[in-house]
């Protein structure tokens, strides 16, 4: 029996959905249809452990195994497929399920398991038509679901972590202890308050680990000290959502840009970080700036749709991943951040990167 999870299951009704639509939809940066925008769909493309399988879009879905015709499929047939499964996984309260009548459907269609290959670094491959270019690019794709809980863009780590440290403040040993100690449902904003009324200042050091760091200098010099703001203003005021965070950032202009032409510094820089952490970069590999096979996401949305972000559409892509994420905060003691520590006599304190889906 196929078990997984809502994400998983999403990655089948996706397959579905698109075999049954024909044509991929592009989405904007609020998650909706870009009107007149679509690809007819030439072919789909998926690794299974038995082989790998195209699904060819003609009159009906053809299914062609090493240049072979496996056999013919009505497309009423995955768009009924794909309805049936949406309700199911909607439905759905366990952490894992199976769905046996699509269970046997798959199995009829040589698709044995949920996730494609793990050999695979893309959950799916189409075949696309564009119709501006006269072209048929290949592109690949990770599946992002909606049907589920929010996954995260960079995940939390020692590696994500950011030093400051603490200038101007003369606190004692039993005044550190006590901040430590607060253990408020916000400490770690908390701490800073407390840290700050005794006149401390917060001044950026470096990254936790050196990878990350020379990571994000390859991908803009200045990351670094743009980042750690954004981290800090996270920590210590109301805004989580990028975007607010960003245009604070780019009203206080720490980095002392020339923004008389009203210049987008801080946007623009943000969006090629997020960009390349989600089609490869890794806080821990040293990062080429090489694309892995993936080029985008395709986004299951509550809804039902599904939407297409791609980097061969880069300004919808880097636009949907500014607008539709935020930072979160990670467990403190498990990725060592969000407390005062002593060393050579300097006073530091840690925070911690996480970028989290929206939804």
């Amino acid at each position: 029996m196929i078990t997984g999870n809502k994400g998983e299951w999403s990655e089948i009704y996706a397959l579905f959905k698109l075999l049954g639509d024909k044509q991929l939809f592009l989405g904007d940066k609020d998650i909706e249809k870009l009107e007149g925008l679509v690809y007819p769909i030439i072919k789909i493309l998926r690794s299974e452990n038995n082989g790998d399988f195209e699904y060819a879009i003609q009159d009906e879905i053809i299914l062609v195994s090493g240049n072979k015709q496996v056999l013919k499929i009505p497309i009423d047939e995955f768009k009924t497929k794909a309805i049936f499964l949406l309700k199911a996984i909607k439905e759905n309260r366990e952490r894992t399920f199976s769905v046996p009548e699509i269970e046997q459907f798959m199995q009829s269609i040589n698709c044995i398991s949920l996730k494609a290959s793990s050999s695979a670094k893309t959950d799916i491959t189409i075949v696309v038509h564009d119709q501006r270019t006269n072209q048929q690019p290949t592109l690949g794709f990770s599946i992002k679901s909606q049907l589920g809980s929010p996954s995260t863009l960079l995940n939390a780590g020692k590696t994500t972590n950011f030093i400051y440290n603490i200038n101007d403040a003369s606190l004692t040993k039993d005044e550190i202890e006590q901040i430590n100690s607060i253990g408020t449902r916000s400490k770690i904003m908390d701490r800073i308050v407390q840290i700050q009324s005794k006149g401390g200042t917060f001044e950026f050091v470096k990254t936790e680990r050196q990878i990350f760091s020379n990571n994000l200098v390859l991908i803009d010099s200045l990351l670094p000290e743009i980042l750690s703001q954004i981290v800090f203003d996270f920590y210590s005021s109301e805004f989580s959502h990028l975007t607010d965070l960003v245009n604070s950032t780019a009203e206080k202009n720490p980095l002392k840009f020339d923004i008389e032409n009203e210049h987008k510094f801080y946007e623009y820089k943000i969006k090629r970080f997020l960009t390349d952490v989600a089609l490869g970069m890794m806080p821990s590999q040293v990062w080429t700036g090489k694309y892995d096979a993936t080029g985008g996401y395709l986004i299951v949305k509550e809804n039902g749709d599904v939407l297409c972000y791609h980097i061969y559409n880069r300004n919808e892509f880097e636009d949907y991943l500014l607008n539709n994420t935020k930072l979160d905060t990670a467990s403190s003691s498990r990725h060592g951040f969000g407390e005062i520590y002593e060393e050579n006599e300097k006073l530091y304190f840690n925070l911690n990167l996480q970028i989290r889906f929206i939804k």
